[in-house]
């Protein structure tokens, strides 16, 4: 099928269809993505004598490892965007400069990152909230993740790449293909091997290092890519990568806002609740992430459906993409909430085999996740947003639940119910961002359809 079919049949094609053609790939993707971080805690929550201080001092590297995901995103979209300008306008060699500035940019980032952030390690996690306790495990886990921030960058940044050269399935392969190696090594270098949570790391690192490689076989060798990676086009060049920059500053943004949440999370957590309480936290935020990542992929789905369509003045098709994405958002949280609500147990205890960690973690998890239901509201009015070229208001949706409300409430509930505080920050903060994403949203979808109706009569 040509181009210009694929892009017509977004306007002809049934909705619905079209939903579950761009939607399941990309669930695919973010549930493979989700399973480098997720398949660690697992492992390492169930290492003997130490799994509960174990998954703690994950927990503590969590805004470090979300920082080297925000420059992936920074690098990794901001190229993908540029790569797919430049061949709207016909320019491919344009196109091919933009890829070779995102390799110097990701080894240039990659670099600093492994140094700066070996030399500061122990400040930072500490100011993150480590204890004497967790202190060494955070770093056991954290220094290998560093030195290997290149492979990690590659891997997932520069993967993007692959999508906007017209090869989304070979995109997702390379994802699979890390994934699948982090799981089989995991237990090797954990329990095998004996490395117990730096094991982990290792693991990591090595199953990013192998993906990365597949990453530059593609644009180096391969038959496959229109582009390709040269030494000249990787010449430093500024205005370059400072478009790159421009693209991609928007999810580094949210990324590293979401960051200094998870530090202020932790300082609440340790404050009221201790090691223990951090270490419920990060395996709460593994399960939510286990259940809201499809609901990424559905709004990656959506977005060109919505995207075409508004540009082409198609808003009842607008109007009806959006209300079945969040329709269908709204059925699989919910469904994700009653297993969690039904049998807690079991979710918890995939990541833990320490009694005490796994009560506090229940009694928290079924008060942190009690507006899941409804959080797709929000979710999928971000998504549109950003779909309509309305970045500004993607932005401050998306915020408005990590940032504008959350901090806030980590910040003062816990003052007056001590960790009962911080479990509730959640869904208070969840409750006031749908509150305004809803007025926001549905005003706006209520404006489609008297826009539609103007323009048929």
């Amino acid at each position: 099928m040509s181009t210009m079919n694929k892009q017509n049949e977004l306007g002809t094609e049934s909705i619905l269809k079209l939903l579950i053609k761009f939607s399941i790939p990309a669930i695919i993707g973010m549930v493979v993505n989700m399973l480098y971080n997720v398949v660690d805690r697992i492992y390492i929550g169930n290492i003997p004598n130490v799994g509960g201080l174990a998954i703690t001092g994950v927990g503590i590297t969590m805004p470090v490892t979300q920082i080297i995901t925000a420059f992936g995103m920074l690098i990794g979209i901001g190229t993908c965007a540029s790569i797919s300008l430049s061949f709207g306008k016909s320019k491919h060699e344009e196109a091919q400069n933009y890829l070779g500035n995102g390799v110097t940019a990701t080894l240039i980032i990659s670099i600093l990152i492994a140094i700066l952030g070996n030399v500061f390690a122990e400040d930072i996690l500490i100011l993150f909230g480590a204890s004497e306790n967790t202190l060494p495990f955070a770093l056991t886990y954290i220094r290998p993740l560093l030195l290997g921030t290149i492979f990690n960058l590659f891997a997932f940044g520069l993967n993007n790449s692959i999508r906007s050269d017209g090869n989304p399935k070979l995109s997702m392969f390379t994802m699979i293909i890390g994934a699948l190696i982090n799981i089989i090594l995991d237990p090797l270098f954990i329990f095998t091997f004996g490395l117990g949570i730096q094991g982990a790391a290792f693991a990591t690192v090595l199953s990013q290092f192998i993906a990365s490689c597949w990453v530059l076989y593609y644009f180096t060798k391969s038959s496959k890519s229109s582009i390709k990676l040269t030494l000249k086009d990787m010449k430093f060049n500024l205005p370059i990568i400072k478009g790159i920059f421009i693209v991609g500053l928007s999810p580094f943004c949210m990324q590293v806002a979401s960051s200094i949440v998870s530090v202020i999370a932790n300082k609440s957590l340790m404050t009221y609740g201790g090691d223990l309480a951090i270490g419920a936290m990060a395996i709460i935020t593994s399960i939510s992430t286990i259940y809201i990542m499809p609901i990424y992929g559905l709004n990656q789905g959506a977005q060109p459906i919505i995207g075409y369509n508004y540009g082409a003045g198609n808003l009842d098709r607008v109007k009806k993409t959006y209300l079945y994405s969040l329709i269908t958002a709204t059925i699989l949280l919910t469904l994700s909430f009653l297993f969690i609500e039904t049998y807690p147990y079991v979710a918890v205890n995939m990541f833990n085999n320490d009694p005490d960690l796994t009560e506090i973690t229940v009694s928290g998890m079924k008060l942190f996740l009690l507006s899941m239901p409804i959080i797709g509201i929000q979710m999928t009015a971000s998504n549109y947003y950003q779909a309509v070229g309305k970045a500004k208001k993607a932005m401050v949706i998306s915020l408005s639940r990590q940032v504008i409300f959350l901090i806030p409430c980590f910040l003062i509930i816990p003052k007056f119910l001590g960790l009962k505080g911080v479990w509730l920050a959640g869904p208070i903060a969840d409750s006031l961002a749908i509150l305004v994403s809803s007025i926001v949203i549905f005003r706006e979808i209520h404006m489609l359809g008297k826009t539609e109706s103007t323009s048929t009569n």
